[in-house]
Protein backbone atom coordinates (compact mmCIF):
# COMPACT_ATOMS: atom_id res chain seq x y z
CA UNK A 1 0.00 0.00 0.00
CA UNK A 2 1.54 3.89 -1.06
CA UNK A 3 2.17 5.55 1.78
CA UNK A 4 0.81 9.29 2.44
CA UNK A 5 3.36 11.99 3.36
CA UNK A 6 1.71 15.13 3.54
CA UNK A 7 3.71 18.06 2.22
CA UNK A 8 1.64 21.49 2.07
CA UNK A 9 4.82 23.42 1.31
CA UNK A 10 3.68 21.95 -2.20
CA UNK A 11 1.11 24.42 -2.71
CA UNK A 12 3.10 27.03 -2.31
CA UNK A 13 5.05 26.52 -4.81
CA UNK A 14 4.70 29.61 -7.52
CA UNK A 15 4.70 28.16 -10.87
CA UNK A 16 2.73 24.86 -9.51
CA UNK A 17 -0.23 26.55 -7.99
CA UNK A 18 -0.85 29.23 -10.50
CA UNK A 19 -1.03 27.17 -13.16
CA UNK A 20 -5.18 26.22 -11.38
CA UNK A 21 -5.66 29.67 -12.51
CA UNK A 22 -7.41 27.47 -15.92
CA UNK A 23 -10.53 27.88 -13.87
CA UNK A 24 -10.74 31.24 -14.97
CA UNK A 25 -11.29 30.15 -18.89
CA UNK A 26 -14.21 28.24 -18.33
CA UNK A 27 -15.50 30.49 -16.11
CA UNK A 28 -15.19 33.26 -18.33
CA UNK A 29 -16.18 31.65 -21.35
CA UNK A 30 -18.67 28.81 -20.72
CA UNK A 31 -21.13 30.94 -18.98
CA UNK A 32 -21.27 33.95 -21.61
CA UNK A 33 -24.75 34.66 -23.01
CA UNK A 34 -25.37 38.05 -25.08
CA UNK A 35 -27.97 39.59 -27.36
CA UNK A 36 -27.78 42.09 -30.27
CA UNK A 37 -30.31 44.37 -30.68
CA UNK A 38 -31.10 46.13 -33.88
CA UNK A 39 -34.19 49.18 -34.23
CA UNK A 40 -36.52 48.17 -37.09
CA UNK A 41 -39.23 50.97 -38.56
CA UNK A 42 -41.11 49.69 -41.74
CA UNK A 43 -44.67 49.40 -42.88
CA UNK A 44 -47.42 50.03 -39.39
CA UNK A 45 -44.16 50.15 -37.36
CA UNK A 46 -41.35 52.72 -35.44
CA UNK A 47 -38.40 51.99 -33.94
CA UNK A 48 -39.32 48.84 -32.64
CA UNK A 49 -36.74 46.87 -30.99
CA UNK A 50 -35.80 43.32 -32.38
CA UNK A 51 -33.39 40.98 -30.54
CA UNK A 52 -31.23 37.41 -31.00
CA UNK A 53 -29.88 35.78 -28.45
CA UNK A 54 -26.83 33.80 -28.56
CA UNK A 55 -24.80 32.13 -25.78
CA UNK A 56 -21.83 29.76 -25.53
CA UNK A 57 -21.08 27.64 -27.59
CA UNK A 58 -21.96 30.46 -29.90
CA UNK A 59 -23.26 28.82 -32.78
CA UNK A 60 -24.61 32.00 -34.35
CA UNK A 61 -26.18 30.70 -37.48
CA UNK A 62 -29.46 29.35 -34.77
CA UNK A 63 -30.22 32.94 -32.84
CA UNK A 64 -32.23 34.73 -35.16
CA UNK A 65 -34.02 38.58 -35.79
CA UNK A 66 -37.97 37.77 -35.34
CA UNK A 67 -40.05 39.90 -37.04
CA UNK A 68 -40.57 43.07 -35.38
CA UNK A 69 -44.58 42.85 -35.10
CA UNK A 70 -47.61 40.21 -35.76
CA UNK A 71 -47.51 41.73 -39.07
CA UNK A 72 -44.17 40.95 -40.02
CA UNK A 73 -44.08 44.54 -41.39
CA UNK A 74 -47.06 43.91 -43.43
CA UNK A 75 -45.59 40.89 -44.83
CA UNK A 76 -42.17 42.08 -46.12
CA UNK A 77 -40.00 40.72 -43.17
CA UNK A 78 -37.86 37.72 -43.53
CA UNK A 79 -36.64 36.56 -40.01
CA UNK A 80 -32.56 36.54 -40.38
CA UNK A 81 -29.83 34.44 -38.66
CA UNK A 82 -26.79 35.65 -37.69
CA UNK A 83 -24.20 34.49 -39.53
CA UNK A 84 -20.87 31.56 -38.32
CA UNK A 85 -20.61 28.76 -36.13
CA UNK A 86 -17.97 28.80 -33.84
CA UNK A 87 -18.68 26.17 -31.36
CA UNK A 88 -15.38 24.33 -32.22
CA UNK A 89 -13.00 26.45 -31.61
CA UNK A 90 -15.42 27.48 -28.38
CA UNK A 91 -15.72 23.91 -27.03
CA UNK A 92 -12.30 23.30 -27.70
CA UNK A 93 -10.82 25.81 -25.78
CA UNK A 94 -13.68 25.45 -22.73
CA UNK A 95 -12.75 21.52 -22.86
CA UNK A 96 -9.18 21.91 -22.97
CA UNK A 97 -9.08 24.45 -19.95
CA UNK A 98 -11.42 21.94 -17.73
CA UNK A 99 -9.08 19.01 -18.24
CA UNK A 100 -6.56 20.91 -17.61
CA UNK A 101 -8.02 22.04 -14.60
CA UNK A 102 -8.36 18.36 -13.83
CA UNK A 103 -5.15 17.41 -14.36
CA UNK A 104 -3.79 20.42 -12.01
CA UNK A 105 -5.42 18.91 -8.96
CA UNK A 106 -4.67 15.82 -9.30
CA UNK A 107 -1.11 16.79 -9.38
CA UNK A 108 -1.19 18.76 -6.41
CA UNK A 109 -3.17 15.69 -4.69
CA UNK A 110 0.39 13.87 -5.72
CA UNK A 111 2.43 16.77 -4.95
CA UNK A 112 0.89 17.17 -1.50
CA UNK A 113 0.68 13.01 -0.38
CA UNK A 114 2.62 11.29 -2.39
CA UNK A 115 5.84 13.15 -2.65
CA UNK A 116 8.06 10.15 -1.96
CA UNK A 117 6.92 8.56 -5.53
CA UNK A 118 7.26 11.50 -7.44
CA UNK A 119 11.74 11.76 -6.08
CA UNK A 120 12.24 8.42 -5.65
CA UNK A 121 9.97 6.96 -9.46
CA UNK A 122 12.35 8.40 -12.37
CA UNK A 123 9.36 7.69 -14.39
CA UNK A 124 7.14 10.55 -13.17
CA UNK A 125 9.08 13.62 -13.76
CA UNK A 126 9.41 12.53 -17.46
CA UNK A 127 5.91 12.10 -17.90
CA UNK A 128 5.83 15.55 -16.06
CA UNK A 129 7.86 16.84 -18.56
CA UNK A 130 6.10 15.81 -21.69
CA UNK A 131 2.57 16.63 -20.53
CA UNK A 132 3.74 20.10 -19.44
CA UNK A 133 5.28 20.44 -22.75
CA UNK A 134 1.76 19.10 -24.97
CA UNK A 135 -0.56 21.55 -22.28
CA UNK A 136 1.71 24.78 -22.95
CA UNK A 137 1.76 23.71 -26.84
CA UNK A 138 -1.93 23.46 -26.72
CA UNK A 139 -2.38 26.81 -24.70
CA UNK A 140 -1.17 28.13 -27.83
CA UNK A 141 -3.19 26.69 -30.21
CA UNK A 142 -6.54 26.42 -28.29
CA UNK A 143 -6.01 30.35 -27.10
CA UNK A 144 -5.64 31.73 -30.77
CA UNK A 145 -8.12 29.46 -32.78
CA UNK A 146 -10.66 30.86 -29.47
CA UNK A 147 -9.32 34.88 -29.95
CA UNK A 148 -9.67 34.37 -33.73
CA UNK A 149 -13.20 32.98 -33.15
CA UNK A 150 -14.43 36.32 -30.71
CA UNK A 151 -13.03 38.38 -33.25
CA UNK A 152 -15.60 36.95 -35.82
CA UNK A 153 -18.10 36.85 -32.84
CA UNK A 154 -17.61 40.52 -32.29
CA UNK A 155 -18.29 41.19 -36.16
CA UNK A 156 -21.03 38.87 -36.97
CA UNK A 157 -22.86 40.53 -34.06
CA UNK A 158 -21.78 44.07 -34.21
CA UNK A 159 -23.57 46.83 -36.05
CA UNK A 160 -22.19 45.39 -39.86
CA UNK A 161 -25.37 43.12 -39.57
CA UNK A 162 -27.95 45.87 -40.56
CA UNK A 163 -26.12 46.06 -43.80
CA UNK A 164 -27.11 41.97 -44.01
CA UNK A 165 -30.47 42.12 -43.28
CA UNK A 166 -32.54 42.14 -46.57
CA UNK A 167 -35.98 43.33 -45.29
CA UNK A 168 -33.94 46.39 -43.29
CA UNK A 169 -33.11 47.46 -47.70
CA UNK A 170 -36.58 46.95 -48.79
CA UNK A 171 -38.62 50.55 -49.55
CA UNK A 172 -40.04 51.91 -46.78
CA UNK A 173 -38.00 49.97 -44.34
CA UNK A 174 -35.11 51.25 -41.79
CA UNK A 175 -33.00 49.41 -39.86
CA UNK A 176 -30.43 50.66 -36.86
CA UNK A 177 -27.96 49.18 -34.81
CA UNK A 178 -29.11 49.67 -31.18
CA UNK A 179 -26.36 47.34 -28.80
CA UNK A 180 -24.47 43.79 -28.05
CA UNK A 181 -23.77 42.88 -24.91
CA UNK A 182 -20.44 43.46 -23.83
CA UNK A 183 -17.73 40.96 -23.82
CA UNK A 184 -15.34 41.81 -21.61
CA UNK A 185 -15.19 38.45 -19.84
CA UNK A 186 -14.62 37.02 -23.23
CA UNK A 187 -11.60 39.05 -23.44
CA UNK A 188 -10.75 37.83 -20.18
CA UNK A 189 -10.94 34.52 -21.11
CA UNK A 190 -8.32 35.03 -24.22
CA UNK A 191 -5.90 36.72 -21.63
CA UNK A 192 -6.71 33.93 -19.46
CA UNK A 193 -5.46 31.58 -22.48
CA UNK A 194 -2.75 33.48 -22.81
CA UNK A 195 -1.14 33.72 -19.13
CA UNK A 196 -1.87 29.92 -18.76
CA UNK A 197 0.30 29.03 -21.99
CA UNK A 198 3.12 32.01 -20.25
CA UNK A 199 2.98 29.71 -17.00
CA UNK A 200 3.23 26.58 -18.66
CA UNK A 201 5.90 27.23 -21.13
CA UNK A 202 7.74 29.00 -18.34
CA UNK A 203 7.57 26.23 -16.12
CA UNK A 204 9.04 23.41 -18.58
CA UNK A 205 12.35 24.03 -17.76
CA UNK A 206 11.55 23.64 -14.12
CA UNK A 207 10.05 20.79 -14.70
CA UNK A 208 12.85 19.64 -16.92
CA UNK A 209 15.44 19.91 -13.68
CA UNK A 210 13.51 17.28 -11.82
CA UNK A 211 14.08 14.76 -14.24
CA UNK A 212 16.56 12.33 -14.63
CA UNK A 213 17.55 14.31 -18.48
CA UNK A 214 18.93 16.91 -15.91
CA UNK A 215 19.91 15.66 -13.04
CA UNK A 216 20.93 11.80 -13.44
CA UNK A 217 21.11 11.09 -9.79
CA UNK A 218 16.81 11.70 -9.60
CA UNK A 219 17.08 8.21 -11.87
CA UNK A 220 18.54 6.58 -8.44
CA UNK A 221 16.09 5.19 -5.99
CA UNK A 222 16.43 7.09 -2.45
CA UNK A 223 15.04 5.78 1.12
CA UNK A 224 11.42 7.24 1.89
CA UNK A 225 11.28 10.18 3.10
CA UNK A 226 9.89 13.77 2.93
CA UNK A 227 11.60 15.68 0.21
CA UNK A 228 11.41 19.47 -1.22
CA UNK A 229 8.40 19.84 -3.57
CA UNK A 230 9.03 19.66 -7.16
CA UNK A 231 9.20 22.56 -8.98
CA UNK A 232 6.41 20.97 -11.45
CA UNK A 233 2.83 21.34 -11.36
Amino acid sequence: MLGLQVNLSSLLEPLGFIKIFSIFVFASCGVYKGTTTILVSCKGVVNKTVTAAFAYPFRLNTAVFSAPDPTRCSGTWTDFHLVGNFSSSAQFFVTFAVLVFLYCIAALVLYVGYMHLYRNTGKIPLIDLVITVMVAFLWLVSTSAWAKALTDIKISTGPSIVQEIASCKLPGSTCLFASVTGMGTLNMSVVSGLLNMILWGGNVWFVYKETSLHNPSNSTPRSSGIYPPPTGI
